[in-house]
């Protein structure tokens, strides 16, 4: 135990690094859309936080998301994910009626909303969920404003990775 004068004067910190979370990427992934960049060009990206219930998150926890079939819709000034199945878990509570694709309210900063409601009803834009993660222990959905791809843009993206790949080949067998 330190000194009371060293803890005093801040000369003196505890730090332990026991129960240090990870900072790393890959844990705090909950969920992916990968469709959704080979659908769409992203323009911007936004976060926000998700309202949810309790067995929604326990849900999360166990990595039982899907954001596939989900998508981001505006109504009223407010934003709202439509179609993304959290699959409730078998130990679920008994007195809660557990929905796996019920329509789940974002949470987002006004002059955010404002600018997304701009582009969607006046630039053609739609709002296309990318990732579910989790940040400062909070359920965090990434928001991608995108446009949507013709079939020879999806064509031409395939053409283009595919020519990665293959030049990533050639050049690590030199």
């Amino acid at each position: 135990m330190a000194p009371a004068s060293l803890k005093r004067c801040g000369l003196f910190k505890y730090t332990t690094a026991v129960n240090k979370p990870q900072n790393d990427k890959t844990s705090a992934l909950i969920a992916q859309n990968r469709r959704a960049r080979h659908d769409y060009f992203i323009e911007d990206r936004y976060e926000a936080g998700l309202a949810l219930q309790g067995w929604e998150v326990k849900s999360m926890r166990a990595g039982r998301a899907q954001l596939t079939e989900g998508y981001v819709y505006l109504r009223n000034g407010e934003a709202f994910l439509f179609g993304a199945h959290f699959a409730p878990l078998n130990s679920a509570s008994t007195h809660v009626l557990a929905d796996p694709a019920r329509t789940r309210k974002l949470l987002m900063n006004r002059s955010e909303l404002d600018r997304l409601i701009g582009y969607v009803e006046r630039e053609g834009y739609t709002l296309v969920p990318l990732e579910l993660y989790w940040k400062n222990g909070r359920a965090k959905l990434r928001v991608g404003l995108a446009k949507g791809k013709k079939q020879h843009d999806k064509r031409a993206s395939e053409k283009d990775r595919d020519w990665e790949r293959h030049k990533g080949r050639v050049l690590r067998g030199r």
